[in-house]
C-alpha cells in the first residue's frame, strides 16, 4: 500500500448486527475482520491515512463514540472490537450507502492530495459497490481487497466485485498483495 497518495477507508464496521440480514453477514465478516485488521495495522505502520466511515443508523446525533458503544453492545462484540476506530483516525458518518454521498469525505481526501482509495469493510454488494462507483466518478483510483470486504449474498458480492473491476477500473487484490506491493516499492 503506497503511502503518498493512498487512503484506507474502513466502511461500516461499527455494526450492532441486529438487522434482518445480520445472520447472513456475520460469517463473512468473521473471515474479513483479520484481513481488515492487517490492513489497518499495515496502514498505520506506513502512515497511510485511515478514514473510518460508518452509517449513522438514522441517528443524526451519532458520533464515533455513540456508534462504537452501540456496536459493542450488539450481538457480535468480537467482530466490532478489533476494528474500533482509534481517536487519532478520521471518522465520517454517512446516512446512505456511499461513503461520498452528502459527506465531507471527498473534501478530506482532496485536501490531503489523496488520489487512490482502498475500500475495506461491509457490505460488498451494497456500500462497497456504491462507494466504488462514487469514487470512480470522482476520478479516484480504487483498490478493493477481496478478503477485506464482507457480504450478505455471495453471488451478488461476486457480481459486485466484477462490476467494480470492469466498470470502475477497480483493482481487486488480496490484502497480502498490498503488503507485498508496499515493501517492494
Amino acid at each position: 500500500m503506497a503511502s503518498n497518495d493512498t487512503a484506507l477507508l474502513v466502511v461500516d464496521m461499527l455494526n450492532p448486527y441486529q438487522h434482518k440480514d445480520a445472520q447472513a453477514l456475520i460469517e463473512s465478516v468473521r473471515h474479513a475482520v483479520p484481513a481488515i485488521q492487517g490492513l489497518v495495522a499495515h496502514a498505520r505502520e506506513r502512515e497511510v491515512p485511515i478514514v473510518y466511515v460508518n452509517d449513522n443508523h438514522g441517528d443524526w446525533t451519532a458520533t464515533r463514540d455513540t456508534l462504537s458503544e452501540r456496536a459493542m453492545s450488539g450481538a457480535q462484540r468480537s467482530l466490532v472490537e478489533p476494528l474500533l476506530p482509534p481517536e487519532d483516525a478520521a471518522f465520517v458518518t454517512k446516512a446512505r450507502h456511499s461513503v461520498f454521498y452528502e459527506t465531507p469525505l471527498d473534501y478530506l481526501l482532496r485536501s490531503q492530495r489523496l488520489e487512490r482509495i482502498v475500500l475495506a469493510g461491509q457490505v460488498t454488494e451494497q456500500c462497497i459497490l456504491y462507494s466504488a462507483l462514487d469514487a470512480y466518478v470522482r476520478h479516484y483510483s480504487i483498490v478493493v481487497p477481496r478478503d477485506g470486504v464482507a457480504h450478505i449474498h455471495r453471488d451478488l458480492a461476486d457480481a459486485a466485485l466484477r462490476m467494480m473491476q470492469a466498470n470502475m477500473r477497480a483493482r481487486l487484490v488480496a490484502c497480502d498483495e498490498l503488503f507485498t506491493e508496499a515493501s517492494s516499492g
